[in-house]
């Protein structure tokens, strides 16, 4: 006896330990949730963010690079020892003596220069930067659809987790009613009124249903895991619970039968084209001259960081590379081929996107149509129960029909849940597909 009632109390204690680790939480709280945590998102975002630090790098197309340097020599090398007293300002009579143009004395020299060099026409450049530019904007519009796409993920996540509670509840339920019944049957066995047979066939049913309660419950376990990963939160030893309850009833709304441009997807594929497309142009502006212009400001000294000297430089360059063995030709048609391929995925994306749209639209009718022909056939069989039931009370039915319309029951049931939640997430998903 002491020992059931040290079992009873083990068993209280850890459903009050389940129930503290049992977290409520609502849809709203979920959609704020993932769009801070989720690691699908960061990654987007960090994608997002590459494309926007290569367009920065751009900017050199336009601003100046401005590079300092101080480079100290010591030589004894004839041409770089009068160089260096030239640009030092020292140089007099005496050192244009053949003897010591030939053999200089050791001769040193420091210069800090500052150069700067400005572009000032690059039009392969401009087109580079408008393609930068457009793969900036189509990893942001990629971005802004992930997080769609994680809505629409975590809501049916949520979903999921509504519909395992109700599986559990609906079991649970089904659990009570069959032990009612084996109590009966037991009673009615006792009394001599049944056989052996019967008594089994129910203890058999009562299995069944505590099997499939402890399936349920880990589904359950399941779903509140998965949401727990769409949020990048540790769920160790804890479970989620659904502030809102599964509803039974669904609400019909009229279908969208059209795909629109300015679908987030679908505006990243256009930009990711129109980046391609400029891509092409630079790389046929690679032909023409590029003008440049350049200047640079020199202190050269005998000592380190000496200004005793100075000079400076200014000038324009213009080139233009004629022939390379045809790498600007092969890099010419290998943009236009990625151009025209990029526009050709764009309309399968596109035609894709508008049959999986009316593939949909078919789907939500048919859900719809589920649902009313399952909740029709739970009433049914409701009644049906209630009416072997009491039937077999009185005598007038087999033990085997009352499992059969009992089983029956529970089952339509949970097949009536799962038409209500294959409904609602097929609705949200047409609204995401339309969005």
């Amino acid at each position: 006896m002491k020992k059931v009632n040290l079992l009873i109390v083990l068993g209280m204690v850890t459903g009050a330990a389940f129930a503290q680790d049992t977290l409520t939480i609502s849809k709203n709280d979920l959609l704020q949730k993932v769009t801070e945590n989720n690691l699908q998102i960061k990654v987007a975002e960090k994608s997002f963010q590459s494309a926007k630090a290569d367009y920065r790098q751009s900017n050199a197309l336009f601003l100046p690079n401005i590079n300092v340097s101080h480079t100290g020599i010591s030589t004894t090398n004839p041409l770089m020892a009068f160089g260096s007293k030239l640009n030092q300002e020292i140089l007099t009579a005496s050192d244009f003596n053949p003897a010591l143009l030939n053999n200089p004395d050791v001769t040193q020299n420091f210069a800090t220069k500052i150069e700067v060099q400005q572009p000032l026409f690059n039009l392969d450049g401009l087109y580079g930067r408008q393609a930068a530019k457009a793969k900036m904007d189509a990893f942001q519009l990629q971005t802004e659809r992930t997080k769609e796409y994680l809505e629409l993920e975590v809501s049916k996540a949520y979903m999921q987790l509504q519909l395992a509670y109700k599986a559990v509840k609906v079991l649970e339920k089904a659990n009570t009613t069959a032990q009612g019944n084996l109590k009966m049957v037991e009673n009615y066995f006792k009394n001599g009124m049944l056989q052996k047979t019967d008594l089994l066939n129910v203890q058999v049913r009562v299995n069944e249903i505590t099997n499939q309660l402890q399936y349920a419950k880990s589904n359950m376990q399941n779903a509140s895991d998965y949401l727990a990963f769409l949020l990048n939160e540790d769920m160790a030893g804890k479970t989620y619970k659904p502030a809102e309850v599964l509803d039974n009833s669904i609400a019909i709304e009229s279908m969208n039968t059209t795909i629109s441009d300015s679908r987030k997807d679908i505006q990243a594929m256009q930009k990711s084209s129109e980046a391609y497309k400029k891509m092409f142009q630079s790389s046929k502006f690679g032909f023409l001259p590029r003008l440049n212009a350049f200047g640079s400001y020199e202190l050269y000294d005998q000592n380190i960081f000496g200004t005793s000297a100075k000079g400076y430089l200014v000038g324009a360059q213009l080139s233009w590379n004629i022939f390379d063995g045809f790498k600007t030709i092969g890099k010419t048609q290998k943009t236009k081929a990625d151009f025209e391929k990029a526009e050709i995925e764009t309309e399968q994306y596109k035609k894709q996107s508008q049959l999986e749209l009316s593939k949909t639209n078919r789907q939500l009718l048919d859900a719809e149509n589920k649902v009313n022909l399952s909740q029709l056939a739970f009433e049914q069989s409701q009644e049906g129960f209630r009416i072997r039931q009491n039937r077999f009370t009185q005598g007038l039915e087999k033990t085997t029909d009352l499992l059969m319309a009992e089983t029956q029951m529970a089952q339509k049931e949970l097949e009536h849940l799962q038409a209500v939640f294959e409904y609602n997430f097929t609705k949200q998903y047409l609204q995401f597909l339309t969005k």
